[in-house]
Protein backbone atom coordinates (compact mmCIF):
# COMPACT_ATOMS: atom_id res chain seq x y z
CA UNK A 1 0.00 0.00 0.00
CA UNK A 2 1.45 3.25 -1.07
CA UNK A 3 2.32 5.57 1.81
CA UNK A 4 0.64 8.72 2.48
CA UNK A 5 1.88 12.44 1.89
CA UNK A 6 1.16 14.71 4.53
CA UNK A 7 -0.13 18.50 5.22
CA UNK A 8 0.35 20.57 8.02
CA UNK A 9 -2.46 22.88 8.26
CA UNK A 10 -2.76 26.10 9.45
CA UNK A 11 -4.06 24.96 12.73
CA UNK A 12 -1.30 22.62 13.23
CA UNK A 13 -3.38 19.56 12.24
CA UNK A 14 -1.59 16.74 10.08
CA UNK A 15 -3.57 15.76 7.03
CA UNK A 16 -2.39 12.35 5.29
CA UNK A 17 -3.43 12.33 1.38
CA UNK A 18 -3.22 11.02 -1.54
CA UNK A 19 -2.83 13.10 -4.52
CA UNK A 20 -2.93 11.97 -8.51
CA UNK A 21 -1.85 14.51 -10.92
CA UNK A 22 -3.92 14.66 -13.73
CA UNK A 23 -6.46 17.32 -16.01
CA UNK A 24 -9.03 19.20 -14.54
CA UNK A 25 -11.37 19.86 -13.19
CA UNK A 26 -10.05 17.70 -10.30
CA UNK A 27 -12.07 15.20 -8.66
CA UNK A 28 -11.96 16.24 -4.49
CA UNK A 29 -13.12 13.05 -2.72
CA UNK A 30 -15.07 13.87 0.82
CA UNK A 31 -15.21 10.63 3.26
CA UNK A 32 -17.98 9.98 6.03
CA UNK A 33 -17.81 10.13 9.68
CA UNK A 34 -15.40 8.12 11.04
CA UNK A 35 -14.29 6.71 7.30
CA UNK A 36 -11.32 7.09 6.04
CA UNK A 37 -9.61 7.73 2.70
CA UNK A 38 -8.70 3.61 2.12
CA UNK A 39 -12.80 2.84 1.58
CA UNK A 40 -14.41 1.38 -1.69
CA UNK A 41 -15.72 4.69 -3.08
CA UNK A 42 -12.87 6.42 -2.55
CA UNK A 43 -10.44 3.84 -4.06
CA UNK A 44 -12.62 3.47 -6.93
CA UNK A 45 -12.75 6.90 -7.55
CA UNK A 46 -9.22 7.20 -7.82
CA UNK A 47 -9.21 4.64 -11.06
CA UNK A 48 -12.10 6.14 -12.78
CA UNK A 49 -9.73 9.51 -12.39
CA UNK A 50 -7.07 7.44 -13.54
CA UNK A 51 -8.47 6.14 -16.50
CA UNK A 52 -9.54 9.47 -17.85
CA UNK A 53 -6.62 11.30 -16.52
CA UNK A 54 -7.93 13.74 -14.06
CA UNK A 55 -6.77 15.09 -11.11
CA UNK A 56 -7.82 13.34 -7.84
CA UNK A 57 -7.55 13.88 -4.10
CA UNK A 58 -8.58 11.67 -1.02
CA UNK A 59 -7.60 12.37 2.21
CA UNK A 60 -8.22 12.04 5.95
CA UNK A 61 -9.57 14.06 8.13
CA UNK A 62 -8.20 14.95 11.56
CA UNK A 63 -8.71 12.34 14.26
CA UNK A 64 -9.43 10.01 10.80
CA UNK A 65 -7.66 7.37 9.60
CA UNK A 66 -3.56 8.22 9.54
CA UNK A 67 -4.30 11.83 9.88
CA UNK A 68 -3.25 13.42 13.05
CA UNK A 69 -5.66 13.84 15.92
CA UNK A 70 -8.23 11.95 17.90
CA UNK A 71 -11.54 11.46 16.86
CA UNK A 72 -13.24 12.39 20.11
CA UNK A 73 -11.35 16.37 19.87
CA UNK A 74 -12.86 16.72 16.34
CA UNK A 75 -16.06 18.37 15.21
CA UNK A 76 -17.62 19.76 11.61
CA UNK A 77 -15.61 23.01 12.23
CA UNK A 78 -12.43 20.64 12.44
CA UNK A 79 -13.32 18.79 9.32
CA UNK A 80 -14.06 21.31 7.55
CA UNK A 81 -11.33 23.32 7.26
CA UNK A 82 -8.81 19.98 7.17
CA UNK A 83 -11.19 20.18 4.00
CA UNK A 84 -10.91 23.73 3.11
CA UNK A 85 -6.70 23.40 3.84
CA UNK A 86 -6.12 20.95 1.25
CA UNK A 87 -8.45 22.29 -1.29
CA UNK A 88 -6.57 25.43 -0.93
CA UNK A 89 -2.75 24.10 -0.74
CA UNK A 90 -3.00 20.85 -2.58
CA UNK A 91 -5.58 21.62 -5.65
CA UNK A 92 -4.96 24.28 -8.74
CA UNK A 93 -8.19 25.55 -10.35
CA UNK A 94 -12.05 24.59 -10.19
CA UNK A 95 -12.76 21.35 -8.75
CA UNK A 96 -15.52 18.65 -8.67
CA UNK A 97 -16.60 17.68 -4.94
CA UNK A 98 -17.73 14.72 -4.16
CA UNK A 99 -19.70 14.29 -0.97
CA UNK A 100 -20.10 10.57 1.03
CA UNK A 101 -22.55 11.07 3.85
CA UNK A 102 -20.82 13.70 6.62
CA UNK A 103 -18.54 14.55 3.36
CA UNK A 104 -21.66 15.52 1.59
CA UNK A 105 -22.48 18.38 4.41
CA UNK A 106 -18.79 19.07 3.97
CA UNK A 107 -18.83 19.94 0.30
CA UNK A 108 -21.74 22.13 1.27
CA UNK A 109 -19.62 24.08 3.56
CA UNK A 110 -16.68 24.18 0.71
CA UNK A 111 -19.18 25.45 -1.42
CA UNK A 112 -20.46 28.54 0.77
CA UNK A 113 -16.53 29.17 1.80
CA UNK A 114 -14.80 28.51 -1.54
CA UNK A 115 -17.46 29.33 -4.12
CA UNK A 116 -15.45 29.92 -6.92
CA UNK A 117 -13.10 26.98 -6.63
CA UNK A 118 -16.31 24.62 -7.12
CA UNK A 119 -16.98 23.22 -10.43
CA UNK A 120 -19.61 20.74 -9.78
CA UNK A 121 -20.86 18.35 -7.21
CA UNK A 122 -21.52 15.04 -6.29
CA UNK A 123 -23.07 13.67 -3.09
CA UNK A 124 -23.67 10.01 -2.27
CA UNK A 125 -26.09 9.82 0.54
CA UNK A 126 -25.45 13.42 1.65
CA UNK A 127 -26.02 13.78 5.40
CA UNK A 128 -26.17 17.34 6.37
CA UNK A 129 -26.96 18.95 9.16
CA UNK A 130 -27.24 15.36 10.93
CA UNK A 131 -25.76 16.25 14.63
CA UNK A 132 -28.61 18.29 15.14
CA UNK A 133 -31.56 16.37 12.74
CA UNK A 134 -30.59 12.56 13.38
CA UNK A 135 -28.33 12.87 16.48
CA UNK A 136 -29.70 15.45 18.69
CA UNK A 137 -33.35 14.96 17.39
CA UNK A 138 -32.58 11.44 18.19
CA UNK A 139 -31.76 11.49 21.85
CA UNK A 140 -34.45 11.34 25.07
CA UNK A 141 -34.10 13.20 27.93
CA UNK A 142 -31.70 10.85 29.84
CA UNK A 143 -29.22 10.61 26.55
CA UNK A 144 -29.45 14.68 26.65
CA UNK A 145 -28.16 15.02 29.93
CA UNK A 146 -25.54 12.44 30.00
CA UNK A 147 -23.69 14.28 27.38
CA UNK A 148 -24.50 17.73 28.47
CA UNK A 149 -22.91 16.84 31.77
CA UNK A 150 -20.79 14.39 31.15
CA UNK A 151 -19.44 15.47 27.84
CA UNK A 152 -20.42 12.49 25.61
CA UNK A 153 -22.23 9.04 24.63
CA UNK A 154 -21.57 5.83 22.88
CA UNK A 155 -23.95 4.89 20.33
CA UNK A 156 -23.58 1.33 18.47
CA UNK A 157 -22.68 1.38 15.44
CA UNK A 158 -23.42 -1.30 12.62
CA UNK A 159 -19.57 -0.61 11.29
CA UNK A 160 -17.60 -1.45 14.34
CA UNK A 161 -17.12 -0.07 18.08
CA UNK A 162 -19.32 2.46 19.05
CA UNK A 163 -19.21 5.47 17.99
CA UNK A 164 -18.41 8.47 20.92
CA UNK A 165 -20.69 11.49 20.54
CA UNK A 166 -19.50 14.39 22.04
CA UNK A 167 -21.04 17.58 23.27
CA UNK A 168 -18.52 19.56 21.36
CA UNK A 169 -19.13 18.06 18.09
CA UNK A 170 -22.97 18.59 18.93
CA UNK A 171 -22.60 22.40 19.65
CA UNK A 172 -20.09 22.95 17.26
CA UNK A 173 -22.31 21.55 14.42
CA UNK A 174 -25.04 24.14 15.01
CA UNK A 175 -22.58 26.52 14.15
CA UNK A 176 -22.42 24.65 10.48
CA UNK A 177 -26.14 24.14 9.71
CA UNK A 178 -26.58 24.50 6.13
CA UNK A 179 -30.41 23.49 5.63
CA UNK A 180 -31.54 27.07 7.84
CA UNK A 181 -30.70 29.22 5.53
CA UNK A 182 -30.02 29.67 1.54
CA UNK A 183 -28.16 27.57 0.19
CA UNK A 184 -26.97 28.30 -3.67
CA UNK A 185 -25.38 25.81 -5.77
CA UNK A 186 -24.76 27.65 -8.92
CA UNK A 187 -22.73 24.21 -10.38
CA UNK A 188 -23.86 21.28 -11.54
CA UNK A 189 -25.05 18.82 -8.56
CA UNK A 190 -26.20 15.05 -9.02
CA UNK A 191 -27.12 13.84 -5.62
CA UNK A 192 -27.55 9.83 -4.87
CA UNK A 193 -29.50 8.40 -2.38
CA UNK A 194 -30.37 4.81 -1.58
CA UNK A 195 -33.93 3.40 -0.17
CA UNK A 196 -32.51 1.06 2.45
CA UNK A 197 -30.04 3.01 3.62
CA UNK A 198 -30.61 2.93 7.67
CA UNK A 199 -28.02 5.83 8.89
CA UNK A 200 -29.82 8.99 6.26
CA UNK A 201 -33.27 8.40 5.63
CA UNK A 202 -34.32 9.56 1.91
CA UNK A 203 -36.28 11.99 3.68
CA UNK A 204 -33.35 13.90 4.20
CA UNK A 205 -32.39 13.87 0.58
CA UNK A 206 -35.73 15.23 -0.65
CA UNK A 207 -35.30 17.78 1.72
CA UNK A 208 -32.00 19.12 0.69
CA UNK A 209 -33.40 18.83 -3.04
CA UNK A 210 -35.95 21.39 -2.12
CA UNK A 211 -34.01 23.47 0.25
CA UNK A 212 -30.64 23.73 -2.21
CA UNK A 213 -30.91 26.44 -5.46
CA UNK A 214 -29.09 26.44 -8.45
CA UNK A 215 -30.10 25.94 -12.32
CA UNK A 216 -28.62 21.75 -12.93
CA UNK A 217 -29.11 19.89 -9.97
CA UNK A 218 -30.78 16.22 -9.90
CA UNK A 219 -31.51 13.79 -6.90
CA UNK A 220 -31.37 9.51 -8.36
CA UNK A 221 -33.18 7.69 -5.53
CA UNK A 222 -32.01 3.49 -6.02
CA UNK A 223 -34.43 1.05 -4.06
CA UNK A 224 -32.82 -1.14 -2.16
CA UNK A 225 -29.24 0.77 -1.85
CA UNK A 226 -28.22 0.57 1.88
CA UNK A 227 -25.78 3.52 3.44
CA UNK A 228 -22.38 2.04 1.61
CA UNK A 229 -23.85 2.69 -1.68
CA UNK A 230 -20.74 0.86 -2.87
CA UNK A 231 -21.60 -2.27 -4.26
CA UNK A 232 -20.94 -2.35 -8.31
CA UNK A 233 -24.09 -1.04 -9.23
CA UNK A 234 -23.98 1.77 -7.14
CA UNK A 235 -20.51 2.53 -7.61
CA UNK A 236 -21.44 2.86 -11.63
CA UNK A 237 -24.16 5.21 -10.95
CA UNK A 238 -21.50 7.19 -9.10
CA UNK A 239 -19.74 6.87 -12.15
CA UNK A 240 -22.46 7.99 -14.18
CA UNK A 241 -23.60 10.79 -12.24
CA UNK A 242 -19.64 11.85 -12.32
CA UNK A 243 -19.31 12.05 -15.81
CA UNK A 244 -22.39 13.67 -16.49
CA UNK A 245 -21.43 16.53 -13.93
CA UNK A 246 -17.50 16.45 -15.46
CA UNK A 247 -18.81 16.72 -18.83
CA UNK A 248 -21.49 19.60 -18.00
CA UNK A 249 -18.22 21.32 -15.96
CA UNK A 250 -15.70 21.19 -19.28
CA UNK A 251 -18.33 23.23 -21.03
CA UNK A 252 -18.94 25.79 -18.62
Amino acid sequence: MPQPSWLKTGAGRRIAHHRLTGNGPGIVFLGGFKSDMEGTKALWLEEWARARGRAFLRFDYSGHGRSSGSFTDGCIGYWAEDARAVLDALTEGPQILVGSSMGGWIALLLARARRERVAGMVGIAAAPDFTEDAMWAGFDEPDRRQIMQEGQIALPSEYGEPYIITRRLIEDGRDHLVLRSPLDLPFPVRFLQGTADNDVDKSVALRLLDHATGPDMRLTLVRGADHRFSDPDCLDLIGAALDEVSARADTG
